[in-house]
């Protein structure tokens, strides 16, 4: 058995004591664990998604709901971050169809068999001008923050948030090992969020 299969198989039984704690016992410190160990990567994760902070930190506070709802259903086959990012992507999925459901002051008229007329709203998906613009604002204030960080943290995190590429292709491209990718893009992780901090958490 290799490192990582070790790292991984530790994992997940500290993970399950966790839940079976959380679950059984109703213990709180067992919750707070968890949350503290995958809050920061699951926000990352739902904010690389809906590239809002609001959004995500809602999002985010909604999927720990979800998951604690449903402890009864973990199974210690994988650690407790693969099953909750899980139920994080499904949860973003809903998010969208809620959305989509809003309607834009737009609309289409016509008559009926007694000559009223009748007024529909047209569906919409996408944001209205001033959603947009916010949007544009929270975005350019998240690039801002990342901006501050010193290379090669602003490096990695732009190539894995911003251009999407796997921990292989940014190996490949930086000519440097996959553990050094995850190693710097964790202590990126760590520094863009003491960045939000300062800044109150506010984007």
């Amino acid at each position: 058995m290799d490192n990582a299969t070790t790292v991984t198989t530790e994992r997940m039984r500290h993970d399950y004591q966790l839940v079976c704690a959380a679950r059984d016992e109703g213990n709180h410190k067992a919750y707070s664990d968890l949350m503290a160990t995958y809050r920061e990567p699951l926000y990352l994760l739902l904010l690389r998604m809906t590239h809002n902070t609001t959004t995500a930190a809602d999002l985010t506070i909604e999927t720990f709901g979800k998951a604690f709802l449903q402890l009864h259903r973990y199974a210690p086959t994988a650690t407790f971050g693969s099953w909750l990012y899980t139920i994080g992507v499904n949860t973003y999925i809903d998010h969208l169809r809620r959305n989509r459901l809003e309607t834009v002051p737009l609309s289409e008229t016509e008559r009926n068999n007694d000559g009223d007329i009748i007024e529909y709203q047209i569906p919409s998906g996408q944001p209205n001008p001033e959603e947009a613009m916010i949007r544009m604002q929270r975005d350019e204030v998240l690039k801002q923050i990342v901006d501050q960080l010193k290379e090669p943290y602003r490096q990695i995190i732009r190539m894995r948030y911003y251009e999407d590429l796997s921990y292989e292709e940014i190996a490949q491209t930086l000519r440097i090992p996959i553990g050094t990718v995850k190693i710097r893009l964790l202590r990126a992780k760590e520094l863009l969020s003491a960045i939000m901090k300062k800044k109150g958490g506010e984007i």
